[in-house]
Formats: C-alpha cells, structure tokens, sequence
C-alpha cells in the first residue's frame, strides 16, 4: 500500500510540476536571468579558447576527438548491451538509469538557458563525426560530455572499489586519481575542439558531482524497487510518459530531445525487460566473463547472436510503431504531423501550426488541446523503437543465449 502511495504522489507532483511551469511560464522566467550572464562568459571565455587553439597539433586533434567519441552517448549506448551480457547485470542497469538522468537533466539545463557555443570563427571548432556534428547544433551550457564523464566514471570506480571490496588506501587512490584524469582530459578537450568555453565545463563540473551526489544516495533504493517492486511497468510507463511533456521549450529548436526521449524509452525498455526476467537472467548468481561459466569464446558468441538481433528488433520496433500510431491517432481524432519519419504526414509547408519547432507546444498540447495542434508522432515513434530495442538487450536476446546455451 505504501509503494502505491508514493507512486501515485511522485506522477502527481511531476504532473503538478508540469501544470505550474506551463500556466506561469518558468522557463522564460529562468532563462531571462541565466541568459545574459552566461552568454557574457562565453563571449568573454573565447581568449582563453583562442589561446588554447594556437597550439593546435593533428595528435591533439585525434586525441581529442577520440576521447570525445569514447565518451560520447553513442558509444555508451553500444557499451551497456554488451555490459548486460557479460553478467554485470547491476552495474549495467543502474550505468543506463544514471545515463539517462544525466542526459535529462542535463539537456534540460541546456534548453532553459539557451547559452550558445562560442562563435565560430573565430574559435576552430573541430567535428570529426556525425555525432559531434549534431552535438554542435545543442546549446552549450553545461558541458554534456564533462557532466556525463564525472557521473559515470565517478559512479563506476565507486561501484567497482565496493563490489572487490578493496580496503587498500593506494588502490582507492589510483582508482580515483585516474577518473579525475579523464574528466579533466575530457574537460579541457572539449575547450580545445571549439565545443565549449570554460563555463560550459564548469557548469559540467557543477552539475555532474551534484547528479552523482544523488545518484549514490538513492540508486540502491531504485535497483531494489526496479527487480522486486509492485507496480514497477504500470509506474514507470505513466513515469515515461510525463517524461516527454516534462521538457522545457528551448529558444530554438535543437536535437536534445530528440535525445531524451530516446533514452526515456530506452529506461522503459530496460524496466520492463528486468522486471520479467530478472530472475531467469539478471540475478547476482549469473555467470560472469572472465570465469569458467562465461569465457571469452562464448561471451564472443552473445555478442555475435545479439547485436545483429538487437539491431533487427529496433528496425521492426520503428517500422510497427510508424505503422501503429498514426491508425491509433486517427482513430482517436488527434491531429498529427511527422517531420521525419512518414513524409505522408509532413504537413509543415501547408499548415503554420506545423511548422513549430517540435518542443514548443508539447506541454500546451497536452493541457490546452485545440483542433489546430498538430502532435509530432515522431515522438511517440522514436521512444518505441528504443523502448523496444533496450527489451530486447534484457529480455529476448537472453532469452537467445539460453535456447543456443551461449
């Protein structure tokens, strides 16, 4: 009785969180204040970037680069599967939850201020991929990959040092010392590519140890509620959903939450997956690499079997949901567009509603719906075709491995 409770008060109070923010318009309010201070430091912060550049080197260039790729979204997205199969069940569901939070809050911090990048030119900003091209197009404040480097890599030497039950003080110290390292690397590359300025990273800095500060206190709690809670798929699916309408509205449009909402349904997908099998395939007594239960040869295996699996099942997720929301929509009267996924429903040069940025009416729409709002049904199809394909890492690939005894 007490779970339900608190449920049903956490969605109330982000529904209320919802309602407030839209009828007293908060972001604009916020943003109003934080807007000019921080452009000022990014105007003011181009020197030292200018600075940085001149010693310019095609090894720094690739070193940079590559380290930003390594700890980038998309590499921890290809990560984490593969952390699952290796019997780390653990650390790979709390490693995507705290993914997943840092990527919310993060860009949620980005779209209410709206600081820019600093200018270029004169600032040299290096995009070696297609990736880092798109994070070029997000607002600067604070520093995703800084924020995401201190959150993960804090959590993981702290959940490493307590799972070997290391006491060794020079141990504990290496291990810290060479996270630090690599957040001040990430840190300074990111300066150094033209990406951001210095109070992007501090902003980074700032609220990467605050979100770890939190996630450390509570993350046991939310494992324990995820593999043994009640109501945990009915919970976490009003959870996702208030989710995509829980997003502040940026100044102009731009990929972040495009972002989150796949890692929302990517969560859902995880949650749902866990909840099922968790006993089947992500208990504390599963083989783990490394040992004689789950070699290298055979974890080579899962890795063979799985990936092209998951890969599949996100094409299908994609292809039902395109075909399966616009038919419930329409049946239900709602009134869609999509600006990428089904040009059929690609309305934005008949009709002005359309032509609006994707995040700027959501919240609107949803407590104020009319007949001249359009909902952009690539929302609802980009967080299927993730919630499907992170069910898939927890559930039927598993469920693979166990038929072929991988």
């Amino acid at each position: 009785m007490e779970s339900v409770v608190w449920q049903g008060l956490a969605l109330s109070g982000i529904f209320s969180w919802i309602v407030i923010t839209c009828y007293f318009d908060v972001t604009k309010k916020i943003r109003s204040l934080l807007q000019p201070w921080v452009s000022h430091h990014v105007v003011s912060g181009t020197s030292i970037i200018l600075k940085i550049q001149k010693h310019q080197h095609k090894f720094l260039d690739a070193l940079f680069s590559g380290l930003s790729c390594i700890v980038s979204v998309p590499f921890y997205t290809a990560f984490l599967p593969l952390l699952f199969w290796s019997g780390h069940g653990k650390l790979a569901r709390q490693m995507t939850l705290l993914m997943a939070l840092c990527d919310y809050l993060g860009n949620c911090i980005k779209d209410v201020v709206s600081a820019p990048r600093p200018n270029c030119p004169p600032v040299r900003r290096i995009t070696a991929t297609k990736d880092e091209e798109e994070n070029a197009l997000e607002y600067g404040l604070p520093s995703s990959h800084t924020l995401n480097t201190v959150c993960l890599s804090g959590f993981l030497v702290c959940y490493v040092l307590s799972y070997t039950q290391c006491e060794d003080a020079f141990v504990k110290l290496g291990a810290v010392t060479l996270a630090c390292l690599l957040v001040g690397f990430i840190g300074f590359g990111r300066i150094y590519l033209g990406m951001h300025c210095l109070i992007d990273i501090i902003g980074g800095l700032v609220f990467g140890f605050m979100i770890l500060a939190i996630w450390l206190t509570v993350h046991e709690y939310v494992d324990a509620f995820i593999v043994s809670g009640q109501n945990v798929t009915s919970f976490w699916a009003a959870l996702s959903f208030l989710l995509l309408f829980a997003y502040p509205t940026p100044e102009f449009p731009t990929p972040s939450f495009e972002y989150h909402t796949a890692f929302d349904g990517v969560v859902f997908g995880i949650v749902t997956g866990i909840q099922q099998t968790y006993h089947q395939f992500h208990h504390e007594a599963v083989p783990r690499i490394f040992t004689s239960q789950l070699t290298i040869p055979t974890f080579l295996g899962r890795m063979l079997v799985g990936i092209p699996t998951i890969l599949i099942v996100k094409f299908c997720s994609k292809a039902l949901a395109k075909w399966i929301l616009p038919v419930v929509s329409n049946t239900l009267g709602i009134p869609i567009k999509s600006t990428s996924y089904i040009p059929m429903l690609n309305g934005s040069a008949t009709d002005k509603k359309s032509s609006e940025i994707k995040q700027s009416s959501y919240i609107h729409k949803m407590l104020f719906f009319s007949q001249q709002d359009l909902f952009d049904v690539d929302t609802g199809i980009r967080f299927l075709q993730y919630a499907g394909l992170a069910w898939s890492v927890v559930d039927l690939v598993p469920s693979l491995f166990c038929h072929l005894r991988l």
